[in-house]
């Protein structure tokens, strides 16, 4: 504040404040202290730590600091003691040359808060200037008639100090012819003449020698002189006139060096010497005599250096006019300066922060700038902008201060460096401009869960893959940074056939690799389902998940299962039985196979791999049926083997293979003649079936060897088969109507193939049976097996031997079997469903080899009988007694059927190309069999 006089004792209040070093009040929320000038560096200006509230330590933990606008810094912070003091000499002269207050502005900038605090020194003065004279001598002339009590203005000395420091008082060395008087002018300046006491003569003393000293009224009290030559001149009763009491000129700061501001005129009436007129300074400060310069001939005034403004403003000197003679007169010579915007805007960073996080509310503070323009009025004014469009703005503080603040929200997704200039222009014409650069880093938060490539994700793989491969990626993608980038993955828990997805399948956590951990197999499964999720590592942590399909791809990985005929697993041949009458085309039996791959992998194709009598038989490529490719002939043999193999399309194929035995006979006794008439066979086929004949010649021989033993077995064999045959009537009735096999939507019926041979025996007939094959939609129910539609109608084998057959063969119940449209088509067409079943009774050789046995023996006794109770025995290939059904596994979903699927529609019993009325191919419409 400003300071208080006591009793009017100006002198003793600068000495109070010398004493007490500083004092400061607080106004309109501002502090004020003062401090005298000189002082050494460090020395104690205020408390500041106290004025502000805070303790010592508290000032650099808070960011306590001195803002100086751009000037020189007068003061610092003691942080140990929280006091402001001085940071170096303050010379109050040098600051504020002889104005009567010296106050020093500034402000103190609490970083924490972004607060600033308008601070006041006032520097005070004290006698550390003496009076100093510009001239170290100054000559003066006197004309020799002049008058005594004329004045002569001097020089007067110069004391930057003020008030009881500044200049107090002229001294004049003694002298007889002159004395000093001191006038005080308009301004307050005091300036001594020098007073004629005495005529002067120069005859007498043409040069007087004085002594002028200047005196302070400091304590201590400081004085400078000046030497004075008098000189006595003639008289000269006329003096220099300017044209002007007073000049003044007005110039831009911007003008050339050298340039003429004005010119001084003065006119002297005299003539010769006593009218020549020489111009010079008379009243200069000593930096106007580097600013300007006086021509003394013609009175022009022109600059030496160029004009600041922002220096100073106005300039005042004085002139004078001197004769020859030495008579003179003076003028005042005002310069005023005008500014121009010379000046671009100075933008001061006071404090910065340089990252920032993006979830930053709107109006945070990020960065405190000072403001300033040396030029004045319009070219100091100055306003700030940012460039470009960005989400931050700028906040006037006090002053000249600034902030720059956020507008909006930030997102580092979108921008994580801001570039920010800001650019300050004055209202000069032109303006001026400057700008600053700050850049801003915007901090990462974790607000973006990781994110797929794709909604959802399928992959292919092949079955029996190896074990560990790798299988896929999934790449996941987080805007974020840092941890909050980093993405870990993970397969949700689930089950798939009650085991965890997670043994069948790994992930790695760090790349997204999934890796098969087991060979998948097509048959067990075909797609898995799992998900899988990406999880970044922020605080919290944000995850997403996404949908990934597995597939297996089938492989031909499983050769063709061959159904029927059933593989043996007793050591015996199965043999299918054709009639000798069988016409070309003629069904003999079907090959039945499946494949449990899917697609073309399952497609299966028959071929005749081998014969025993090339070109008799063909196989259909697709059905898998076999047929008679000619007509049967004499000489062909009773038994045929045939080796069909049955192939897969895949790549590499695989393949199959079954041995068929066909028995070539119109009868039981042809076929009892002709197996007595068989020669061994070369054929290794052959070799099991000589081996089971001669075991059946040895057991008849036994059999006539013990006959009576023979009689009791023949009694109880009659008796059992007689339960068998009830037996298997029972079963034929429970037997499922239809057996489907699902293709591709497709339901084929399963087809079979029978062929009956039975012996019945009455008290003295052997009768053979021969029902063509025919083709019903179901198996015969319980019902259905009475007399009136016998299944089975006996043959006498003595009236056959005579040509006169007595009972007529009826037509074969089609009822119960399947219809020639329902057959089988190609392996892996057909399947059972879950409980179906497929036929597997093949006929046995060795039961072949003790029928014919048994047949001879009674056909050699003529009393004895092969049937039980119902005198037959039922020796049905295919649905005899002994008929029993199997599991089939259920291949509809993965078989697709190639090629026609067409089959012989027979279910008339057209078979072998005939009409069905007659029993077998050779039968007369008597119904007798004819002797071949």
């Amino acid at each position: 504040m400003a300071a208080r006089q006591m009793g009017g004792d100006y002198r003793g209040f600068v000495l109070l404040c010398i004493l007490l070093g500083t004092r400061w009040e607080a106004w309109a929320g501002g502090i004020r202290y003062s401090v005298p000038e000189e002082t050494d560096k460090g020395s104690f200006v205020g408390n500041i730590a106290k004025d502000l509230g805070l303790e010592p330590r508290e000032l650099a933990e808070r960011g306590v600091r001195i803002l100086s606008g751009g000037r020189t810094q007068l003061f610092s912070l003691n942080p140990r003691s929280g006091s402001l003091i001085t940071a170096g000499r303050i010379d109050r002269e040098e600051l504020c040359v002889q104005s009567a207050r010296c106050l020093m502005n500034f402000s103190v900038l609490m970083e924490d808060k972004m607060s600033l605090y308008p601070i006041e020194v006032e520097i005070l003065d004290i006698n550390d200037n003496a009076p100093r004279f510009l001239m170290e001598e100054m000559n003066v002339k006197i004309m020799e008639n002049s008058a005594p009590g004329l004045r002569f203005p001097l020089n007067e000395a110069v004391d930057p100090d003020v008030g009881t420091n500044s200049l107090q008082s002229y001294q004049l060395s003694p002298n007889r012819h002159f004395s000093l008087v001191m006038q005080t002018g308009d301004d307050g300046t005091k300036y001594p003449e020098l007073v004629l006491e005495r005529v002067l003569d120069r005859e007498e003393e043409g040069l007087h020698h004085l002594l002028l000293t200047a005196s302070d009224g400091g304590d201590p009290l400081r004085s400078g002189t000046v030497r004075i030559q008098v000189t006595v001149v003639d008289v000269n009763d006329h003096v220099p006139v300017f044209s002007l009491p007073q000049y003044q000129v007005t110039v831009p700061e911007n003008i050339p060096v050298g340039t003429r501001l004005l010119t001084v005129n003065a006119i002297d009436m005299d003539e010769g010497s006593n009218g020549e007129v020489t111009y010079s300074f008379w009243k200069i400060t000593k930096k106007c005599l580097h600013l300007f310069q006086l021509n003394s001939m013609t009175g022009e005034l022109s600059t030496l250096e160029t004009l600041d403004y922002e220096e100073s403003r106005f300039y005042e000197m004085e002139v004078q006019a001197q004769d020859g003679p030495g008579s003179l007169t003076r003028a005042k010579v005002l310069i005023t300066i005008l500014d121009v915007n010379d000046n671009a805007p100075e933008v001061t960073v006071m404090s910065v922060s340089s990252l920032i996080p993006e979830d930053a509310t709107s109006g945070t503070v990020i960065a405190l700038f000072y403001v300033q323009d040396r030029d004045s009025e319009k070219n100091g004014e100055v306003t700030c902008t940012i460039l470009e469009n960005l989400p931050f703005k700028l906040e006037r503080s006090i002053d000249h201060y600034y902030r720059l603040v956020t507008e909006k929200n930030l997102d580092r997704e979108k921008l994580s460096v801001y570039n920010i200039t800001v650019k300050a222009t004055d209202g000069g014409n032109p303006p001026l401009s400057s700008e600053t650069y700050i850049s801003l880093q915007v901090a990462d938060i974790n607000d973006n869960p990781p994110a797929f490539h794709q909604m959802s994700y399928s992959v292919y793989v092949p079955e029996n893959n190896p074990r560990g491969a790798s299988i896929f990626s999934v790449t996941a993608h987080d805007p974020d940074s840092e941890e909050n980038a980093r993405i870990s993955y993970s397969l949700a828990e689930d089950t798939f056939q009650g085991l965890p997805v997670s043994s069948y399948i790994s992930i790695n956590s760090d790349t997204g690799v999934l890796y098969a951990l087991g060979s998948f197999d097509y048959e067990q499964f075909r797609d898995l389902q799992l998900w899988v999720t990406a999880r970044d590592s922020g605080v919290p942590p944000l995850s997403s998940n996404v949908s990934l399909s597995l597939f297996v791809l089938d492989q031909n990985d499983n050769a063709p299962e061959i159904l029927y005929p059933a593989l043996p697993t007793d050591g015996s041949t199965g043999v299918e039985l054709a009639p000798r009458s069988a016409e070309p085309g003629y069904l003999v039996t079907k090959v039945v196979a499946v494949d449990r791959d899917s697609g073309q992998n399952a497609w299966l194709s028959y071929r005749l791999l081998k014969a025993s009598e090339p070109g008799l038989f063909a196989v259909g490529l697709h059905t898998g049926e076999v047929r008679t490719a000619r007509a049967l002939l004499d000489r062909d043999a009773l038994k045929q083997s045939l080796v069909v193999a049955v192939q897969d399309h895949g790549q590499p194929p695989l393949s199959a293979t079954v041995t068929l035995t066909v028995a070539v006979a119109d009868s039981i006794p042809d076929v009892l003649a002709d197996l007595g008439n068989l020669e061994p066979s070369a054929d290794p086929d052959d070799s099991g079936l000589t081996l089971y004949l001669v075991v059946a010649v040895a057991a008849v021989s036994c059999v006539f060897l013990a006959s009576v033993i023979v009689l009791l077995v023949h009694r109880m064999r009659r008796w059992h088969k007689s339960l068998l045959l009830h037996a298997a009537g029972d079963k034929l009735a429970g037997v499922p109507a239809s057996h489907f096999v699902g293709v591709d939507g497709v339901r084929a019926f399963l087809q079979t193939y029978s062929h009956e041979v039975s012996l019945t025996a009455d008290s003295r007939k052997s009768h053979v049976i021969f029902p063509q094959p025919n083709y019903a939609d179901t198996l015969i129910s319980h019902e259905s097996c009475e007399k009136n539609d016998p299944l089975l109608t006996a043959i006498d084998f003595n009236e056959s031997k005579d040509k006169n057959p007595t009972t007529q063969q009826a037509p074969p119940n089609t009822d119960w079997r399947f219809s020639q449209a329902q057959r089988p088509g190609t392996s892996g067409s057909q399947n059972g469903d879950e409980t179906g079943t497929w036929p597997n009774n093949q006929f046995d050789t060795e039961m072949l080899q003790a029928m014919i046995l048994a047949s001879a023996s009674e056909a050699a006794d003529g009393t004895s009988t092969l049937g039980g109770g119902a005198g037959t025995m039922g020796l049905s290939a295919r649905y005899g007694p002994q008929f029993t059904l199997q599991h089939v596994p259920d291949y509809r979903q993965n078989v697709y059927i190639p090629g026609s699927n067409a089959t012989l529609t027979n279910a008339a019993g057209k078979r072998d190309g005939k009409a069905p009325a007659g029993g077998n191919g050779n039968k007369k419409k008597s119904g007798k069999k004819e002797k071949k």
